[in-house]
């Protein structure tokens, strides 16, 4: 984890490869995990390699706001992942804010995910905001298990990062 943290500093790694070492510490097969912005899908296909197993447990519920989004997710998924581990994936069309209201009553989540800002290759005037971001916040912790982790990866430069 130190060597990607430096590689990260200078340059070397991405923000979002940092996370995803973060994320193979704290999940176990099996797990619940929650891709709060979706995006083009990469973060959603990382959270189900580490939590599916052969069983077919674990489970990825992912959101995004944007249909783009959640058709590349989709997309990135289909090129990816046996169909077997898609079924794992729930996608909604819905603000990260509301999350509570997809997610069966009383889900035990070990991971929420957040990658804030734009959707890269998407229209740069749809942003993450601070103020749904801090609702989707609020929301986590109530899902979250002992042990769980939030994850928020921000970018400087622009508002919705």
């Amino acid at each position: 984890l130190e060597d990607e943290l430096v590689g990260y500093i200078f340059g070397k790694k991405k923000a979002t490869e940092v996370a995803h070492l973060v994320w193979r510490h704290v999940l176990h097969k099996g797990d619940i995990v929650i891709d709060a912005t979706c995006g083009n899908g990469y973060d959603t296909v990382a959270m189900l390699k580490m939590v599916a197993d052969e069983s077919g447990h674990g489970r990825v519920y992912g959101m995004d706001i944007q249909t783009e989004a959640l058709e590349n997710t989709s997309s990135l998924l289909d090129e990816t992942v046996t169909q077997k581990e898609k079924e794992l994936v729930k996608l909604f069309p819905i603000c990260h804010s509301r999350m509570d209201e997809v997610l069966p009553e009383n889900t035990a989540v070990r991971l929420v995910a957040f990658n804030l800002g734009y959707l890269p290759g998407g229209d740069k005037g749809i942003i993450t905001t601070s103020k749904t971001t801090l609702l989707a916040l609020e929301a986590s912790k109530k899902m979250l298990i002992l042990g769980g982790l939030i994850s928020l990866v921000v970018y400087v430069g622009h508002p919705g990062g």
